[in-house]
């Protein structure tokens, strides 16, 4: 995997060799920021990754501007691999790494709101719909913030019937649901 543009462009990020890691693709990632490009400027904002795995997304984030992102890890070996690739790019000043599950780390009232929310779970762990509540009920995302999620094709009715949105793109086999402040406040989301 590379980093597709911005101060790091052109850099590779290591995978962790596990089964607990699903990376996103390369041409899935370079949808997902031609999307959020239109979307938002990355220029000095507060980030989010959730389920980081390899930190792929959030590095692409800070490489395009952000000025700190939270990358929230909970298995230790593949929390590793993603400080290692902060490392190798430098890019520790505009990185934290929270060891913790994102269900845990969303439990808690958030001290600062996010203006991106980043959340790539593996395809199959429902956990999502419980952290998505708690992004809500903890005002986890600010009100120009965006929220966007990557799950599989596979769990399309149980996501929108959990999510309460039907997803805004579809990228190969992953589907991604995009919320934003007023859209996350309206929605019914199970939990």
């Amino acid at each position: 995997m590379r980093i597709i543009a911005g101060r790091y462009k052109g850099h590779v990020v290591k995978s962790p060799k596990s089964d607990l890691v699903r990376p996103t693709t390369d041409r899935v990632k370079e949808s997902i920021f031609n999307y959020l490009n239109n979307k938002i400027d990355f220029d000095g904002i507060l980030a989010c990754d959730l389920y980081a795995g390899s930190g792929s997304l959030g590095l692409e984030t800070i490489s395009r501007g952000a000025a700190l992102i939270h990358f929230v890890e909970k298995n230790y070996k593949v929390a590793t691999v993603l400080r290692d690739n902060i490392s190798r790019l430098k890019a520790e000043k505009f990185s934290r790494v929270f060891q913790n599950s994102c269900l845990s780390f969303t439990s808690e009232l958030c001290a600062e709101s996010y203006d991106l929310i980043l959340a790539d779970p593996p395809f199959f762990k429902n956990d999502i719909y419980h952290v998505i509540h708690n992004i809500r009920a903890n005002d986890y995302l600010s009100k120009d913030g965006i929220l966007l999620i990557e799950r599989s094709i596979q769990t399309k009715e149980e996501d929108i019937s959990n999510f309460g949105i039907e997803p805004a793109k579809k990228l190969g086999d992953s589907l991604i649901y995009i919320y934003d402040w007023e859209l996350l406040q309206n929605q019914s989301i199970t939990q």
